[in-house]
């Protein structure tokens, strides 16, 4: 088997485990504050809806973007000239180092509105939240689009031209975006009903810190494949979410 085709099925073999941990989050415990409106569907149609768009939405997108790294030249999951270091172990080392910075940023904005710190999932719910993000959130906003941004424009468009400053723009708009894709769960957990309710520093920290791990791990999917991108951002996730949310 080619190493093609070894990243192909790890890829589907990850979409698979993100489609599960999705099903799983729907029996734990949320930490939405009290007074949601319930639903009478029952929790098993939840989880199996949920495990299925992961698996079209994710699946499908991913794959492309997967196809288009291949295209760019971007290191493929398994990719023979990446080592076990530029893949796991320097990713892992310094999402170590950004969920630290992402605690002492937090608690330095808390001290400009009345909210205090982020809250976190509740324990065990960090713990798949993280994989899922890590995992998930990878798939969609740096394996998918960045590739389809720098594909279509440079190579469609612009004839071959200008890869490399493409390339920082679509970063820009996927950290926007994956920033901007936060707040409606950050809305939930203050229970709040708009965007204007949550005050400008509260807001100004969900786009820079969120915005930060995006070009570190935009960095990586590029010099050392989608692998590094989520462990970095697993692990960042793993400090923040899981070993932060239990000592508070």
């Amino acid at each position: 088997m080619t190493d093609t085709a070894r990243s192909t099925r790890l890829f589907f073999g990850l979409i698979l485990v993100v489609a599960v941990l999705a099903a799983a989050s729907t029996f734990l415990p949320q930490g939405y504050p009290s007074g949601l409106p319930q639903t009478a569907i029952p929790l098993w149609q939840i989880a199996l809806a949920s495990a299925g768009s992961i698996l079209l939405l994710y699946g499908g997108l991913g794959y492309l973007g997967l196809r288009l790294t291949r295209k760019l030249g971007y290191p493929d999951l398994l990719d023979a000239r990446v080592t076990t270091r530029q893949r796991f172990i320097v990713p892992g080392f310094v999402g170590l180092w950004l969920g630290l910075i992402l605690i002492v940023a937090d608690n330095i904005f808390a001290r400009f509105h009345n909210y205090g710190p982020l809250p976190h999932p509740p324990f065990p719910t960090s713990i798949v939240a993280s994989l899922s993000a890590g995992i998930g959130e990878e798939v969609l906003f740096r394996l998918f689009f960045i590739p389809a941004v720098v594909w279509f424009i440079s190579r469609v468009i612009l004839k071959g031209a200008q890869e490399s400053a493409v390339y920082v723009v679509a970063t820009f708009f996927s950290a926007s975006f994956f920033a901007a894709g936060h707040v409606p769960s950050v809305m939930l957990l203050l229970g709040v009903d708009s965007v204007e309710a949550i005050p400008m520093a509260l807001l100004s920290e969900i786009f820079m810190l969120n915005g930060a791990l995006s070009f570190v791990a935009a960095y990586f999917l590029r010099t050392s494949g989608y692998l590094a991108a989520a462990t970095v951002h697993t692990s960042a996730d793993f400090v923040w979410h899981v070993l932060w949310g239990l000592l508070r």
